[in-house]
């Protein structure tokens, strides 16, 4: 258990000097990142370790809190962690992403300081350096409620915590060398839960515990590079209660389908026979389906869960069919006492819409991804820096994609992808993957309204199909072959924020790109100053560093 210290202050940025006042809780973490020998399909592979665990530790915190994570990188070569979920308000220093962030060198440590600014949820941490994620440093993020705020279900007796996702032996190193001989990374070997395999021979270990009549909240969470889940528990159903930060209508479910980088929430009540019993995760829409258990025991039971594991759901059809009965609980309190569902998000007039559309192009012989035909190509100075440093001219161009791509894309450019956004402008952005493979998206430093995924074409006249009332607020969105997915939000948080390809070989090799939100009035309000502790790199490493840009 990494160390854990509560102190009762709080962080303000005034120009770029850290002040501590009093205030909210802060929560400290000292994490230790080393390679260390892991073997979550029972093959040894150089792993990366967070104080001595793969997966890593979870974080536990609590609406407001404020969060110093101090890391240090014990690895041969750069590490960068993000805090996927967090939207970091006004504060895009702490992203964790190379577009704000330089990473952590070899043999140093850097310190996270942010806070979960009126959040609640269920989400992960994982690092966006070469292919790490591949072989650990990620974990689970819980975002508690307030005590004085209302949850729409009663106490658990327990919240655990189910990290799943594909693996690959090969090894970070061999992944990476393969995304840059122009080859993408091919099927998994594998599926782990919380990094290990049940053997179902009677010797496993539990990774939960439940007492027979009481229910137990579980946050289900898809870490994996490329392989959409479907997780279920045997004998057992589940109540949808939360997802991605959102309070969600109480649906039943047998089996949920957990995309790359989604977190769902759901209650599980023991109410069968006292004994063990397996929690499965099965890959779907791949050719040859992996799966994985892990068994869950109630106390005092007696008995080996039963060989027979629940079927997995069948083709994509069904899964477009789940995400559609997903619904915002309008009623429930989110961080803050008001409803979620105060926010009529469905009756403001969008004023932009942007449409990005997915393909996969040889560029000089080699496999690379690209949104609009443009494949985002990692530059040495962070676009954050060098947009604060006044050098943006030197590191990448605004504006180099249009906003609706042609029918046919013939032509690849390489370079970084930047679009320049309106502070506050309630925007329409339309994911349209031509592609045959399930596709995964990101927004840091947001939630957005998922109002629609269907198949075909995107059009105007779609909209009258968008779910304008009670759509869930969230922050990843899965895009189903030849299909659309449709999202709404107001661009109200300054910075500079990632929109990426969860689907991680896609990541790698260009699919992703950046939106940059800056504040006219230049104003405190908006946004913090560049914090003393950042580190620089690239272009501006030898500048002198700039005045407060807000004020």
């Amino acid at each position: 258990m990494a160390p854990l210290t509560i102190i009762v202050v709080f962080f303000l940025w005034v120009g770029s000097l850290l002040m501590v006042q009093g205030g909210d809780p802060t929560i400290s973490f000292e994490w230790k990142v080393t390679y260390g020998t892991i073997s979550p399909l029972g093959v040894p592979v150089k792993g990366i370790l967070i104080n001595g665990q793969f997966p890593g530790p979870n974080m536990n915190s609590t609406t407001n809190n404020n969060v110093i994570v101090n890391v240090f990188n014990n690895l041969d070569e750069p590490f960068l962690l993000t805090w996927s979920g967090v939207q970091h308000r006004k504060n895009p220093w702490q992203d964790g992403v190379l577009g704000t962030n330089c990473p952590i060198p070899p043999g140093t440590n850097y310190t996270y300081k942010f806070q979960v600014k009126d959040q609640i949820g269920s989400f992960i941490y994982y690092p966006v350096t070469a292919m790490h994620k591949a072989v650990g440093g990620f974990g689970g993020l819980r975002i508690n409620s307030r005590l004085l705020i209302p949850v729409p279900y009663a106490d658990p007796a327990d919240d655990y915590t189910i990290i799943a996702g594909d693996f690959f032996n090969k090894g970070h190193t061999t992944l990476k060398k393969i995304l840059e001989s122009g080859r993408n990374l091919g099927r998994c070997d594998g599926v782990h839960i919380n990094g290990k395999v049940a053997k179902g021979d009677g010797s496993d270990e539990p990774l939960f515990t439940m007492e027979a009549g009481k229910t137990y909240k579980y946050r289900i969470c898809n870490a994996g590079i490329k392989t959409s889940l479907n997780v279920r528990f045997q004998g057992h159903t589940m109540k949808l209660v939360e997802m991605e930060g959102s309070h969600t209508v109480q649906n039943d479910y047998e089996s949920l389908d957990v995309h790359v980088g989604q977190c769902f929430a759901v209650l599980v009540t023991a109410d069968q026979e006292p004994k063990d019993y397996f929690v499965v995760a099965s890959t779907r829409f791949t050719k040859r389906e992996v799966t994985a258990t892990g068994v869950i025991r109630y106390t005092n039971g007696k008995g080996a869960p039963s060989p027979k594991l629940p079927p997995p759901p069948v083709g994509w059809a069904w899964s477009l069919n789940q995400f559609r009965t997903f619904r915002w609980n309008l009623t429930a309190s989110a961080a803050r006492p008001n409803p979620q569902g105060s926010y009529k998000y469905g009756s403001v007039n969008i004023t932009r819409t942007i449409k990005l559309a997915n393909t996969a192009q040889k560029v000089d012989g080699k496999l690379r991804y690209a949104i609009n035909g443009a494949s985002y190509v990692e530059p040495t100075t962070p676009l954050k820096l060098a947009e604060y440093y006044g050098v943006a001219d030197k590191v990448f161009k605004y504006d180099t994609i249009p906003d609706d791509p042609p029918a046919e894309i013939t032509k690849v450019t390489m370079e970084p992808v930047v679009l320049n956004l309106t502070h506050r402008n309630f925007m329409e952005i339309i994911f349209e993957n031509r592609e045959t493979a399930i596709q995964s998206y990101h927004l840091c430093g947001y939630a957005f309204f998922a109002v629609a995924v269907e198949t075909g074409q995107w059009s105007p006249e779609k909209r009258k199909n968008y779910n304008l009332l009670d759509a869930v607020s969230r922050h990843t969105i899965q895009v189903f072959p030849k299909s659309w997915a449709a999202i709404l939000l107001s661009f109200d948080n300054c910075g500079m924020w990632n929109i990426r390809s969860e689907v991680w070989d896609r990541r790698y090799l260009g699919q992703q790109l950046y939106v940059s939100v800056v504040s006219p009035n230049k104003s405190l309000r908006d946004e913090y100053n560049m914090p003393e502790s950042a580190l620089v790199c690239g272009v501006v490493e030898s500048m002198p560093r700039p005045p407060p840009a807000y004020t």
